[in-house]
Parts: C-alpha cells; sequence; structure tokens
C-alpha cells in the first residue's frame, strides 16, 4: 500500500469547477480530515481540470477510482464520514460516465453566461 490509505483530489482549477464551489469542497475535506485526526493516512490535494467540465465540483478519491460530480458541501460531508472515514463509496453520489472527456456543454453556457453578466470572462478574471 501507498503513503496514504486514501488520497482525494479535488478540481480547484481550470474555467468551471471553482466557479460552481470547489475551493470550499477542499477547505471543508481538508480541515474535516485534520479535525478527526486523520492526516496521516488521508491526503487531501487540489488537482488540476478531470476534463469533465460543467459537471463539477469533482472529487475522486483513491485508491478506490471512485469519482463524484457536482459535489456540494453537504455532499462532501456524505463523502467523508461515508467514504472517507467509513470506506464506503456514496453509492448515490458516483459519478458514472464512458471513459475519457465527458463536458456538460449546458451547464458550461451557464456559467459563461452568469460570467458575462458579472463582467468577467472565462477564468473568472
Amino acid at each position: 500500500m501507498g503513503q496514504y490509505v486514501r488520497h482525494v483530489f479535488v478540481c480547484t482549477h481550470g474555467e468551471y469547477c471553482p466557479f460552481d464551489g470547489s475551493g470550499e469542497v477542499h477547505r471543508l475535506l481538508k480541515e474535516q480530515v485534520a479535525a478527526r485526526g486523520l492526516k496521516l493516512t488521508v491526503r487531501v490535494n487540489h488537482s488540476g481540470c478531470f476534463n469533465q467540465c460543467g459537471n463539477g465540483p469533482m472529487v475522486v478519491v483513491y485508491p478506490e477510482n471512485v469519482w463524484y460530480a457536482g459535489v456540494t458541501p453537504e455532499k462532501a460531508r456524505r463523502i467523508l464520514e461515508e467514504h472517507i472515514v467509513g470506506g464506503r463509496p456514496v453509492e448515490d453520489l458516483i459519478y458514472r460516465a464512458p471513459q475519457g472527456p465527458n463536458k456538460n456543454p449546458v451547464r458550461m453556457a451557464e456559467i459563461n453566461a452568469a460570467r458575462k453578466a458579472a463582467g468577467r470572462g472565462p477564468g473568472g478574471g
């Protein structure tokens, strides 16, 4: 086995996941892992784009290779308790998609429109 029992990646980069709150999801998971004394066995990392734009925030948990999409703080708490701590993937939250890129053009267009209305371009800048 590797250095950690579980390794959790949260997409916090790219044009879409950050817009949908991935920074908050990352912060919550990292803080709660520390609060439970799991920092030696569970690693929570920022991640670059998983090429699933418009389906985020995306969270991936290894070694199980379980993907979660549209992760809100409430869903992150369930993932933490049931999967990261309890060892059981959260079946009703698992993201199942074909291998490779799976972009959601409808959600991407909604985010781009919201950015435009707010006077910001892609990437929030």
